[in-house]
């Protein structure tokens, strides 16, 4: 099941603006070029040896939101992650993070914002190998220069919540992978940044160990509420984890919203093409599906006082299993407030079209 968007609240913590990002010596050009000629992708690279990572991206996240960004491999998901904390440089375009300007920050500024608002999980682990466990996640602790009493302390309480606290004084290579990674995440969380940056963390894990800790992770979010840009290429795994999703391609975002949005309502072939393999049942809500409540009554019809009575929230998997027992359309509530009804058609036209009718 998806995490719930509406636990996040409407505080805006990160908005960028028209970002790009072109690498190459001729960038500058690349762009306006772009602008002014509609250049594709190809054309920059033919015509000034540049390459497009991000094309011109927009979005926002919400205070406490995890917001996944996804893609193929090539899509500028990675790219476009890495401008948030700049450790690249974007060709143009703005980014805040809670009203800060990060492209207007001079090296110490940037290195003090780093320290202090951003942590950041990446794929292959990244441990200190001649490190204990205590000692990787006290580290940004150890940056700031936080008193050794004060940052062990600190980063022990950490390891009681990724529930490692038996492991601090081994090393890295005494921890399996999967271990490791909640080490890293561990001491991304010890400064207590404001945004948590993770790139692919768990896609170098066997599947087993994945999932566990994307439950984890899940649990870890609902507790702490860290607002989280998590980059995966694995759909599953973002509407499994993601309040909102993001889908890029080639490097620009063809569409933003929650997997229910992305699930039903495709912006154009590519997304509907990448979504096709999702299962609808613990995705689709009953709020998707309904027909007006006027149209069960039409015509002098009346419903069953025994008809079921779901919430609009309700899982499509939900209401298969009610229309097998029941043959009443299915009542959807909001507050108490009947708001629609759904029937069997209306069931069986979503499994099979994945479209509102």
């Amino acid at each position: 099941m998806t995490a719930a968007l509406q636990e996040t609240t409407a505080d805006t913590v990160i908005e960028i603006s028209n970002v790009w990002k072109i690498f190459g010596d001729n960038a500058e050009a690349a762009l306006a070029a772009i602008r002014n000629d509609g250049l594709s992708k190809a054309e920059v690279l033919a015509q000034y040896n540049a390459v497009v990572g991000v094309a011109d991206v927009s979005l926002d996240v919400q205070r406490g939101e995890i917001f996944c960004v996804m893609g193929l491999s090539g899509s500028g998901k990675s790219t476009l992650v890495r401008h948030f904390n700049r450790l690249l440089e974007p060709t143009d375009g703005t980014i805040l993070i809670e009203g800060t300007d990060v492209t207007a920050l001079g090296p110490a500024e940037l290195r003090s914002f780093r320290n202090r608002k951003i942590g950041m999980v990446f794929q292959n682990f990244a441990l200190l190998p001649h490190r204990s466990v205590l000692d990787n996640v006290a580290m940004p602790l150890e940056i700031r220069q936080v008193n050794k009493n004060d940052r062990l302390s600190q980063a022990g309480k950490i390891l009681e919540i990724v529930e490692l606290s038996a492991w601090g004084n081994k090393f890295a290579h005494e921890l399996s992978g999967g271990m490791q990674q909640r080490v890293g995440l561990a001491r991304a969380l010890a400064a207590d940044p404001d945004v948590l940056l993770m790139d692919e963390p768990f896609s170098a894990l066997d599947p087993l160990i994945r999932r566990q800790l994307q439950d984890e992770f899940i649990n870890l979010s609902k507790i702490l509420k860290k607002t989280t840009i998590f980059i995966t290429h694995d759909l599953d795994e973002a509407v499994r984890v993601g309040h909102r999703i993001a889908i890029m391609r080639d490097g620009r975002v063809v569409q933003i919203g929650t997997a229910e949005d992305i699930v039903m309502h495709p912006a154009d072939d590519y997304v509907a093409e990448f979504v096709a393999g999702i299962s609808r049942l613990q995705v689709v809500r009953a709020h998707a599906v309904m027909q007006p409540l006027e149209s069960a009554t039409a015509g002098g019809k009346k419903i069953p006082k025994s008809a079921p009575r779901v919430n609009q929230s309700e899982a499509l998997s939900t209401l298969i299993h009610l229309a097998i027992d029941n043959e009443a359309p299915i009542i959807v509530e909001d507050g108490g407030t009947d708001v629609g009804v759904i029937t069997r058609a209306d069931i069986l036209r979503t499994v099979i079209e994945g479209t509102e009718m």
